[in-house]
């Protein structure tokens, strides 16, 4: 393996948010736990990106900076090469992340009152960016067949037909279930908000996470109609530990959505991006491919490990075989736990501090997310501290 995934990082004191909400919920934390929730990685980013930072600065004036030729090659190239979707210059709208644009979608394309349509349970700024925006929650639960989420399309349906419901927020892949949509499912999904007039906002930060034996197919490039019909969301951060630069892009094809997109970023003077973060995405997608490719193998290696050793030790704790995403989730149903309690056994008992499944809506009560994109060694520890604390409740 040319790249290095196994060095645990020390990033205490640097600001980072999950090492600080670790140490909120618990001042007495030990230096040798590492935390597992919020999604980015426990990984030194890619070297190709840092080296060609630290180049990049020795000639570059700091000042206002627009999105180059070069830049958007690197993403049209991107999104051709990795998904083979052949995407226009104009149609890339850069936003200050993926979260931003999802609220700012409701701000556009909505209006107070009106119903989201959700696919639950689901990332849980899907929900804030209603709630804040006194938008409706429309949410339609996914089916758990034996471990494997599946869209109840008679209810999505209905859903979809309900006069106020005006946009679909798509997660694709689906976080936190880690479902890849199969091409029929989004055609099937695409053909009812059309007929519907729902507009639909896909997140696809996710998109390059696929686990072997899958393929995500990106909503818009299913046919220049869907592509007419939603603004696809994307982003260098989940794939390449770019959280931080806060660079993404929008795909967006039609040309009024697009123009409505822009003035409302134009209204709040939100014009560029951070000028690190063009060069840091350029970078990652034009010089990163073999760096992903290991990291894949890492997080599935991971995800088997995790699975396995739950299914030996603790059959009575089902892991939903993620399709992609670095992203597990468990289902602790059968402990009988409530979700204080279930809390209580990972935080303060087992020093495990994953990401609780109530934060995406109530079908994610009694589960746990936790985050595989670390070195083995994290996991193989928190599995340890798991077991313990298990086997002090009697369970």
């Amino acid at each position: 393996m040319k790249y290095d995934f196994q060095t645990i990082v020390d990033r205490r004191n640097v600001g980072a948010f999950k090492w600080e909400e670790m140490r909120r919920i618990d001042p007495t934390v030990g230096d040798d736990i590492v935390p597992l929730s919020v999604a980015d990685m426990e990984f030194k980013n890619p070297p190709e990106i840092i080296e060609g930072l630290k180049h990049y600065l020795d000639g570059a004036v700091l000042g206002y900076t627009e999105p180059t030729e070069q830049y958007l090659s690197a993403v049209c190239g991107w999104m051709e090469r990795r998904h083979g979707w052949k995407i226009d210059p104009e149609w890339i709208v850069t936003t200050p992340g993926v979260v931003p644009a999802l609220y700012a979608s409701v701000q556009v394309f909505t209006q107070p009152g009106d119903g989201v349509l959700i696919m639950t349970p689901v990332y849980y700024p899907f929900y804030e960016a209603m709630t804040i925006n006194d938008r409706r929650v429309v949410k339609t639960s996914l089916i758990n067949n034996g471990g494997r989420y599946e869209i109840d399309f008679d209810d999505f349906e209905a859903k979809a037909k309900e006069s106020s419901v005006k946009l679909l927020l798509l997660c694709s892949p689906h976080n936190p279930v880690g479902r890849v949509w199969t091409r029929e499912e989004l055609e099937r999904i695409g053909r009812i908000c059309i007929d519907n007039n729902v507009l639909v906002v896909s997140d696809e930060i996710h998109f390059d996470l696929v686990m072997p034996g899958y393929k995500h197919i990106m909503f818009g490039s299913i046919s220049e109609e869907f592509a007419q019909h939603s603004i696809v969301c994307t982003a260098p951060s989940k794939t390449f530990n770019l959280a931080g630069m806060q660079a993404s892009n929008m795909i967006i094809a039609n040309e009024q959505l697009r123009e409505k997109f822009v003035a409302h970023f134009d209204a709040a003077a939100i014009y560029y991006l951070n000028i690190l973060s063009y060069k840091a995405c350029e970078i990652a997608y034009t010089k990163c491919d073999q760096w992903l490719e290991e990291l894949l193998g890492v997080i599935r290696e991971n995800r088997d490990y995790v699975a396995g050793y739950l299914a030996k030790h603790h059959p009575q704790v089902k892991v939903t075989p993620i399709e992609a995403t670095y992203l597990l989730w468990m289902d602790f149903r059968a402990l009988g736990m409530d979700n204080e309690a279930l809390e209580a056994l990972m935080q303060k008992d087992a020093r495990l501090f994953l990401d609780e499944g109530y934060v995406f809506g109530e079908d994610g009560s009694g589960f746990e997310r936790m985050n595989l994109a670390c070195p083995k060694s994290v996991v193989e520890a928190a599995m340890a501290r798991l077991t313990a604390a298990l086997e002090n409740h009697g369970r």
